[in-house]
């Protein structure tokens, strides 16, 4: 098994599970993330016929995806943005680099898996400049140098009492005796100067419509409207597969995306199509008022085209990244995200690992799913989940040394 690499991960999830404060958080959240989106769904019972239609259209700009990178990159452009296509890591770092500029610099930035994919804020970092998570699970796993935990809620294997040491390590005022109102209300102080100091701000996208160059974010905080309102340039990078051909179904995404996360209706939902702008004298458009005068999006790839035509994969890219199905899965429900790979975990984890390290690694991940297919029963996209695991574990055992 040496020569698979296996060993590692044995000796990690080992670990993990002997962890009694992770066991904890987990045990807590998971049933919370499991039973938070029924309780949604019977409610709202209109989000469940979103399903098909969402699905149908994310297929449809997967199979002529191009054409919508192109189309949204028009669209942005249309409406005094300015956009970018990069297809590497290589690519999103020059560009933001040339957009923040000379460091140092004080960027600010709202919760996305895909710059966590980036490591774009360690990039930052290395070359020079501040960089600051606004969201407080995101910004707990700053502090730790650790790994988000789940898509939705990053520091959820962390109880209240790490927490506290964390924040209280960067001088956030809390205590051991802090009640959770105490301790977001004190982080919201920290926070709050930070804000209004910033030179950038970089968010990611939950979906942006083709057809006008929208940007849509969801946010249950209130971190996503500062991050994105106040300092003077937003920029937001956003992967190729969450364009949605029109703001219609690029609403439904997001609305699903909320239901299935368990936080329905979002506090926040929020609509970015260009800079802020005022016609109030004269009614000629002038852009640049209270929000920033420049809005970017850059459009990455990072390997997800070479898996359009993929016999199981492709479907991976149908993912709007709930994260409904980790809160089901047995083996998340103990390990989190240690049980995958830089980024992502759990069984959309593996998937998403497979595109964006690489097949190999995670076949090693396969391995220790059950296939008890909880993850296809619950995915709101109807993703064949259990098939695309079975199918890297069948590519570890190819290699198999016997």
């Amino acid at each position: 098994m040496s020569s698979l690499g296996l060993e590692e991960l044995y000796e990690l999830l080992d670990e993990v599970l002997s962890r009694k404060d992770i066991r904890r958080a987990l045990d807590v959240s998971s049933k919370r993330i499991e039973n938070n989106p029924l309780s949604v769904m019977a409610r709202y019972s209109y989000l469940e016929k979103f399903r098909d239609e969402v699905r149908k259209a994310k297929e449809e700009v997967l199979r002529n995806l191009d054409y919508y990178i192109d189309k949204t990159m028009e669209s942005v452009r249309k409406i005094n943005g300015e956009a970018y296509y990069a297809d590497t890591s290589q690519d999103v770092f020059k560009l933001v680099e040339d957009l923040v500029g000379d460091p140092p610099k004080l960027v600010i930035k709202s919760k996305s898996m895909v710059t966590e994919e980036l490591k774009l804020r360690q990039h930052l970092e290395e070359i020079g400049h501040k960089v600051i998570e606004t969201d407080l699970g995101e910004l707990l796993i700053q502090i730790a140098g650790e790994k988000p935990m789940h898509t939705i809620a990053p520091a959820v294997h962390m109880t209240r009492e790490r927490a506290i040491k964390l924040l209280s390590s960067i001088g956030v005022k809390v205590s051991e005796t802090s009640t959770l109102e105490e301790i977001v209300y004190q982080v919201r102080v920290y926070l709050r100067d930070i804000f209004f100091k910033a030179d950038v701000g970089i968010s990611g996208g939950n979906t942006i419509a083709a057809d006008t160059g929208a940007v849509f974010l969801i946010s249950n905080e209130g971190n996503i409207r500062n991050t994105t309102n106040l300092p003077p340039i937003h920029i937001a990078i956003i992967s190729v597969e969450k364009i949605m051909p029109n703001m219609e179904m690029a609403y439904k995404q997001a609305l699903l995306q909320a239901a299935n996360a368990g936080l329905y209706p979002p506090t926040y939902l929020s609509i970015i199509a260009g800079p802020s702008s005022t016609a109030d004298i004269e009614q000629s458009r002038v852009f640049g008022v209270h929000g920033p005068p420049r809005v970017v999006v850059i459009l990455y790839n990072g390997g997800r085209k070479n898996f359009l035509k993929h016999e199981y994969l492709w479907e991976q890219l149908l993912c709007i990244k709930c994260g409904r199905c980790q809160g089901v899965c047995p083996v998340w429900s103990l390990t989190g995200n240690f049980w995958g790979g830089e980024v992502y975990g759990g069984p959309m984890g593996i998937g998403w690992t497979a595109i964006t390290e690489g097949v190999e690694k995670a076949s090693k991940l396969a391995l220790f799913c059950l296939l008890c297919e909880r993850c296809t029963e619950f995915c709101p996209m109807r993703i064949q989940l259990h098939k695309i695991i079975h199918y890297l574990k069948t590519e570890l055992f190819k290699n198999w040394v016997y």
